[in-house]
């Protein structure tokens, strides 16, 4: 029992210090995890995301009654602090836990394009999802757990013209 007290302990304190917490859900197992800000409130992590300019959900096998898995980074020095099982519950749009859950989330909430709309957007558009805490931290892997970047159409800038160097020095007074 009190080791069970510890963890939920360890879990709560890393998971609200942290401003990001690395997610995989067990239906997406083969997927590698992903960094998600989130807001821990009343005993869970929530999150918003899965709309227009809001994190995506996509690939991760997040689904309502599902489980996942949370780990943890330190936020001074970004090394994994714990690992824990949780329970995924998606919270209905206008229900009393949705709209605790969204008032937290909008104060946490950086860079929106429409603040005083937000959570109206949030109810028609994107999910909101809860993750608590179900069972003991697990043991952290002693090896690195780097995956390969995801697919994107980004690229790297080309290499500059030769000339352009000489151009931004410009040439020497004489």
């Amino acid at each position: 029992m009190t080791q069970t007290l510890m963890d939920r302990a360890l879990i709560e304190e890393a998971t609200k210090k942290s401003g990001l917490v690395w997610v995989r859900g067990d239906a997406g197992a083969t997927a590698p995890a992903r960094a998600l800000w989130h807001v821990w409130h009343e005993g869970g992590a929530c999150l918003v995301g899965d709309g227009p300019g809001e994190q995506p959900f996509t690939g991760l096998g997040l689904t309502d009654g599902g489980s996942a898995c949370v780990t943890v980074r330190s936020k001074d020095k970004w090394g994994r602090l714990v690992t824990w099982q949780a329970r995924v519950v998606e919270l209905p749009p206008g229900g009393e836990a949705w709209e605790a859950a969204a008032a937290e989330l909008k104060g946490k909430r950086l860079n929106a394009p429409d603040a005083e709309r937000m959570t109206e957007r949030w109810a028609q558009e994107c999910r909101v999802l809860r993750l608590e805490p179900a069972g003991p931290t697990a043991e952290l892997p002693d090896g690195s757990l780097a995956a390969v970047p995801p697919a994107t159409p980004a690229t790297t800038r080309r290499p500059i013209p030769a000339a352009l160097p000489k151009l931004l020095r410009g040439r020497k007074r004489r």
